[in-house]
């Protein structure tokens, strides 16, 4: 008799987690990826503000999977399924399932309406995005070195951050650090330190995912660190020399080279020909709303984890895009399968709440693990010891640490790389 076919489309943390937990199953697991690699996304704005390189946070799904025997790893897109007959249709080619777990994750930044911003503005999804944030936060310095004209200096050390997330003042506070700590020795014509940045964000506080306590505390943190946070504000314009915020009825217009957006995420979008194909739902955000079970209705055969994944039966509000919460739903899909193939039901997917955590810069931290609110050095421990402990491999767990180490001892950040960019932009001529 053939073994049960799972097809497993992405190797994010759901993906890659739900196929860990299948290792010793009696399943034929294809794990099909359009990249060769996992991405710790958490520790993708250290890659985008010099802190580690693309390879110690990323690590090859063939590797990872090498040890399990009943598993195939293949590199190609979805271009289609066939609900029908049970084929995922690819770029080139096709794989038969008998189970699907779709865990294609986030594709994009969301722009909400305003996608021409988009090569203004970058997001932070991909190591191509945060090489490239890297080249212009550190091109936006090597500029100001060259300008002579104080108002066109000022625009190359304004640095705007869309998104007051844990990405966006994650990626304000390291900022903040680059500018007054890393960089305050490099440079002859110009003070990194008088750098402006500034952090906008929607909302009438940074972080409102976290509790208000926490959320007054980060805002302090990047205040000290020459932050300038702007709450229930909105960007009305963007252009490639500025950038215009709204709040209330005032539009300011803040002179910046640098953009840089962290204010969402759009999901896969595989959810809208699932959709399609199997009639399921789809909520405002374009993720596919899901049973108890994490499957689509009528659709016992599909799970659905992750970012593409709408789950609101346990609070009635849907869980958050997090990290814990893919594998999670992960794990849990791979244990429905095999409890599946021994003729039983499985019980209700529940999610455990493991807490949040956001780190600001150095011993600067945040995290909520229901009541109990910490911050400070004791929760930049946690953090660091969480994101260790979340990397894949035992060889990208010790890089970063040696890594971190060395930075925190010499205040350096040794991956201040400016590689190819996806634009040009005009450098001033050296006087």
């Amino acid at each position: 008799m053939a073994a049960h076919r799972v097809v497993l489309v992405g190797a994010g943390f759901g993906g890659l987690y739900a196929a860990k937990a299948l290792r010793r199953a009696a399943v034929d697991l294809t794990v099909i990826d359009r990249r060769n690699f996992h991405l710790f996304q958490p520790l993708l704005y250290q890659v985008a503000t010099g802190g580690l390189s693309p390879g110690e946070i990323a690590s090859p799904v063939r590797h990872v999977l090498s040890r399990q025997h009943n598993t195939r790893v293949w590199m190609a897109e979805v271009r289609d399924i066939d609900v029908e007959h049970r084929r995922v249709l690819l770029n080139e080619g096709e794989a038969g399932y008998d189970t699907l777990i779709l865990a294609p994750g986030s594709s994009s930044q969301h722009y909400f309406g305003h996608d021409d911003w988009a090569p203004l503005a970058p997001g932070l999804k991909t190591i191509e995005d945060a090489t490239e944030i890297r080249s212009r936060i550190l091109l936006a310095f090597e500029c100001a070195e060259r300008e002579t004209g104080a108002a066109a200096r000022r625009g190359w050390l304004t640095f705007v951050i869309v998104g007051g997330g844990p990405t966006g003042v994650e990626l304000a506070g390291a900022l903040g650090e680059i500018a007054n700590d890393t960089l305050r020795h490099d440079f002859r014509s110009i003070n990194p330190a008088e750098s402006t940045i500034v952090l906008v964000e929607g909302a009438d506080r940074v972080l409102p995912a976290f509790p208000p306590d926490l959320s007054a505390k980060a805002a302090r943190a990047l205040k000290e660190l020459s932050v300038q946070v702007k709450t229930g504000s909105k960007v009305t314009d963007l252009d490639g020399e500025g950038v215009a915020i709204s709040s209330g009825d005032t539009v300011e217009r803040i002179p910046a080279k640098t953009v840089l957006w962290a204010a969402g995420v759009a999901p896969s979008g595989l959810g809208k020909i699932v959709s399609d194909r199997t009639g399921a739902p789809l909520d405002k955000a374009g993720r596919l709303i899901v049973g108890p079970d994490l499957t689509l209705p009528g659709h016992p055969e599909i799970f659905v984890v992750g970012d593409l994944a709408n789950f609101s039966h346990q609070t009635g509000k849907p869980l958050e895009g997090l990290a814990a919460v893919a594998m999670a739903e992960g794990r849990y899909a791979a244990r429905a399968i095999q409890t599946r193939l021994r003729g039983q039901a499985p019980a209700p997917f529940h999610y455990f709440d493991k807490g949040i955590l956001a780190t600001i810069g150095r011993n600067k931290a945040v995290a909520a693990f229901s009541r109990v609110h910490i911050s400070g050095p004791v929760a930049w421990f946690v953090w660091l010891f969480v994101h260790l402990m979340y990397l894949v491999e035992f060889d990208n767990r010790m890089l970063v640490l040696v890594e971190w180490t060395y930075d925190y001892i010499t205040r350096n950040r040794g991956a201040r790389l400016i590689t190819g960019m996806k634009r040009d932009l005009k450098v001033p001529p050296a006087r």
